[in-house]
């Protein structure tokens, strides 16, 4: 357990004195009371389905989230995509061009990215060999003005989860705010750490609707995290920031929760199947274990793969150019015929 951990030490001095936007939605939020006759949003009248501003609170698809994940709702924020999130604990926590944050290479390209747009230090530490986090040099690396470290488990590229001693370790150490992006988690058997987000106050946790759910499309990114941090980021966040077809396209979905876990398990199976038909690839030299709905591999040439699948119809993503990723090619699990398409496409050339 952390202990002496005060979320306001960390908090940019111009958040701490914000005074949030306040919509015409958030100041009426009775939704109990009797039909009421809006005329306070300067909105359009005439009813289409989407002519009124949308729940910038998304109490709908909180609401479900919080029965599925045993989280209450004022410990989850939602956001355009989950890179408005990410976007958004950079803002409230790392002052520009003064702090900040550690990233664990290779990893999710758009944290270095995010650090870019708000002039925040990025403090690239390397994995190991086998893509774990190195503890004692990420902590070394760290001083304070580290405001955030963030850890992606599963990880993309390399397709494994950290191990819990390892992020545990880094909770207890790290002085700043660990952010877990969960993507890919529905795609582990590992559990959540959600499970364990009263224990540590400095944790936040990202997942997603568009891998598992299928909503890409959407852009809804989700948060957790203590009340507290919670409550900083809504003061900061756009007031309408998910639009209402989103809100009404994630309830829909989140509703089918067995047509999910079918679909989840169809990914699994498939991805199994493909690990099996690589091994047969000549070219492919290693299959990294993965807990995603892709697979890495090392060939012989990934840019010349690359460019000979691109010929046959089939895109995959050349990672090649990634650190520890010398001539790696990300192969996204797709349907059964996409996956045959695949091996077979691969055999050939």
């Amino acid at each position: 357990m952390i202990v002496d951990f005060n979320i306001n030490t960390l908090v940019r001095a111009n958040i701490k004195e914000l005074q949030p936007y306040s919509s015409a939605r958030d100041e009426y939020t009775d939704a109990t009371s009797k039909e009421m006759i809006f005329l306070d949003a300067n909105e359009n009248p005439f009813e289409n389905g989407v002519n009124r501003y949308p729940d910038p609170q998304q109490h709908a698809v909180k609401s479900l989230l919080s029965e599925m994940k045993n989280i209450d709702p004022k410990n989850i924020l939602l956001g355009n995509g989950s890179d408005e999130v990410l976007d958004l604990i950079f803002r409230a926590f790392c002052e520009p061009n003064f702090d900040n944050v550690i990233t664990l290479s290779p990893t999710y390209g758009m944290y270095g990215v995010l650090a870019n747009i708000n002039a925040i230090e990025n403090r690239c530490i390397l994995l190991s060999d086998n893509f774990q986090p190195r503890v004692d040099p990420i902590l070394k690396a760290a001083d304070a003005q580290s405001k955030i470290l963030f850890l992606c488990s599963p990880n993309n590229p390399s397709g494994n989860s950290f191990s819990t001693e390892t992020v545990e370790k880094l909770l207890l150490n790290f002085k700043g705010l660990v952010v877990i992006d969960e993507a890919y988690i529905d795609f582990s058997d590992k559990k959540s750490w959600l499970e364990k987000l009263r224990l540590f106050p400095n944790l936040v946790i990202t997942q997603t609707l568009s891998k598992a759910y299928g909503l890409a499309g959407i852009r809804l990114g989700v948060c957790y995290a203590s009340q507290e941090i919670i409550a900083i980021l809504n003061s900061i966040k756009p007031p309408y920031n998910v639009n209402e077809l989103s809100q009404q396209k994630a309830v829909e979905r989140l509703l089918k929760v067995d047509e999910v876990a079918q679909e989840i398990v169809k990914i699994k199976e498939e991805r199994a199947l493909l690990i099996l038909n690589l091994k047969a690839i000549s070219y492919i030299q290693e299959i990294y274990p993965s807990e995603c709905n892709f697979v890495l591999v090392k060939v012989d040439n990934a840019t010349k793969r690359y460019d000979e699948l691109i010929v046959k119809g089939i895109v995959i993503r050349n990672r090649t150019t990634q650190p520890l990723c010398d001539n790696c090619l990300r192969l996204t699990i797709g349907t059964r015929l996409e996956n045959n398409r695949l091996i077979q496409v691969l055999k050939e050339i």
